[in-house]
């Protein structure tokens, strides 16, 4: 039949071609973003999902810097409780040294100068603080560990009020007797040392496999969402492609549709 007020094969033609145009338009839009969410319409639950991830991803980041700075508060304390050592060691060697029967008192004396000169020193390690946190005062360091908040408690070390350190305050070497006790207390303090420096080291230990299991999980959320939100550049191409084709079809049969009703003026001519 042929008709001139009602031309169905353009309209059809102009609905295609007016889909082609918009899925174009959205091949286009992927392409330049690189990303397949450039509306929530595009994906409206993948929109919702990708929020939450990059929102997980950002926390898991944040859990991150706060395990790696704990880390670094733990690795000064290891610093600090080295050159206590250190000063324990010496003074460990002038006891020894201040309880030789060949040397009097006046000679102890110049030794137990430089005792109560280290003592002094592991005493104002105590007060030693990271960022305004106090690193000897015996609290432990809760630390966030994942996206959700949760704490590891970071033994802490009693460095200030710890009985096996601040006993040495009361103690001289000017004597013998007084080198012999000194001695003991200095073994006694050398002993509490080991054991903190092993708690330290255990909690850096803990700190840096949970700062490596964050990174594997930021990671594997990551790869999740990039599959939800980006957008496979060679996939897409083909696809731009295949609209372009189709648009400049869609354009070329519209513009026969619309011909097709002139066939009517010559049966009327």
């Amino acid at each position: 039949m042929v008709v001139i007020n009602t031309n169905p094969s353009a309209a059809m033609s102009s609905r295609i071609l007016g889909e082609s145009t918009q899925a174009l338009q959205k091949s286009l839009a992927r392409l330049s973003s690189g990303s397949k969410l450039n509306s929530p319409a595009d994906d409206a639950a993948g929109a919702a999902v990708s929020l939450k991830f990059d929102a997980q991803v950002n926390r898991i980041q944040a859990a991150k810097d706060n395990v790696g700075n704990a880390v670094s508060f733990s690795q000064t304390q290891d610093g600090f409780l080295n050159k206590v050592g250190k000063a324990l060691d010496r003074m460990s060697e002038l006891s020894m040294l201040a309880q030789d029967e060949t040397k009097t008192n006046t000679d102890r004396a110049l030794y137990d100068k430089e005792f109560q000169t280290l003592d002094s020193y592991i005493v104002d390690i105590a007060k030693k603080d990271f960022n305004g946190v106090s690193l000897f005062n015996g609290s432990s360091l809760n630390v966030t560990t994942d996206s959700d908040g949760t704490k590891f408690a970071a033994t802490g070390v009693n460095l200030a009020a710890g009985a096996n350190y601040t006993a040495l305050n009361s103690l001289a070497v000017g004597t013998t007797a007084g080198a012999s006790s000194a001695l003991t207390a200095v073994k006694t303090a050398i002993n509490q040392l080991a054991t903190d420096r092993a708690t330290v080291g255990a909690n850096i230990s803990r700190l840096e496999n949970t700062s490596s299991q964050l990174s594997v999980l930021k990671d594997n959320i990551s790869q999740a969402n990039s599959r939800i939100k980006d957008v496979d550049v060679a996939e897409e191409s083909a696809n731009f492609a295949r609209q372009n084709i189709l648009i400049k079809s869609g354009t070329a049969m519209l513009a026969q549709a619309n011909a097709m009703p002139q066939s009517a003026l010559r049966l009327i001519g």
